[in-house]
């Protein structure tokens, strides 16, 4: 464990209610040198596939043996398991509602997954409805403290996976969708840089063409380059291929939405 362990928080809880604070009590009244960072409260309500996707983006950025700990629950009191997720160098701490299908789908050279059972690491009154600070935030601060990750439960292999929808290839084009809107109104999209390079699609200016709504958008290489042209495409930071508008919300603009087709072809 890190001198000072880290530990991450996403949730859709927002920040008018006490719940994220609460959390943060938990963890530092077990472990008082924890290192808690927030990645985000603000996921749509009950949106598990967009903090899946905002956990996929996020976690490789954080050092070895970060513990992400993730709470988009609608199903809380049910019965879903809790999980504790070991997987190569980070740990992912949530419910098995399949949050957390991007890191279950790899590529990993160790990954093990425990249905968290034991129950002396919860805080002594658990209630049914906020498993976040009575069962989550515990667990990530004893593992935080060393406990090791096969204490807290059996290991499974039955963990739940959404079907999150992947780019397919037809002819030489790619077709995929929106997968996560951002704050900006940035449209991302389930087409990666990696992708377009394994097809052997050359990236140079002109070469491609993104088409989405039947509009043909134009694939640059930076926001400013799109300054007074509408509706542009690039390969953000998470190499996910974006649909934008420079300074103002490409799905405003256009009623861009997740689910929409892009796809993404030679010229």
């Amino acid at each position: 464990m890190l001198d000072r362990p880290v530990i991450t928080l996403t949730t859709d809880f927002g920040l008018k209610d006490s719940f994220v604070g609460v959390m943060k009590g938990v963890i530092c009244s077990i472990n008082p040198d924890a290192n808690i960072i927030d990645i985000s409260h603000s996921i749509t309500p009950h949106n598990i596939i967009e903090a899946s996707q905002v956990i996929a983006m996020s976690y490789k950025y954080f050092p070895q043996a970060a513990i992400h700990m993730a709470v988009v629950d609608p199903g809380v009191g049910g019965q879903r398991r809790p999980l504790l997720i070991a997987a190569d160098d980070y740990y992912f701490i949530g419910p098995d509602n399949g949050l957390f299908t991007p890191i279950f789908e790899g590529p990993h050279y160790f990954m093990k997954v425990f249905h968290i059972t034991a129950s002396h690491y919860y805080l002594p009154l658990k209630s049914a409805t906020f498993h976040g600070r009575d069962i989550f935030a515990p667990v990530a601060a004893w593992l935080s403290k060393g406990v090791d990750s096969s204490k807290f439960g059996e290991e499974i292999d039955d963990y739940v996976k959404l079907d999150i929808p992947k780019p397919m290839v037809s002819g030489g084009t790619i077709e995929g969708e929106v997968i996560y809107i951002d704050n900006f109104g940035n449209a991302m999209t389930n087409i990666t840089h990696d992708k377009i390079i394994e097809l052997g699609m050359d990236l140079s200016e002109g070469k491609l063409k993104v088409l989405c709504k039947d509009m043909e958008i134009n694939l640059l290489n930076y926001y400013l380059q799109a300054k007074g042209a509408g509706l542009s495409a690039l390969l953000n930071s998470s190499g996910l291929l974006e649909l934008f508008i420079y300074t103002d919300s490409a799905s405003a603009s256009f009623g861009i939405k997740i689910g929409d087709k892009v796809s993404v072809t030679s010229i």
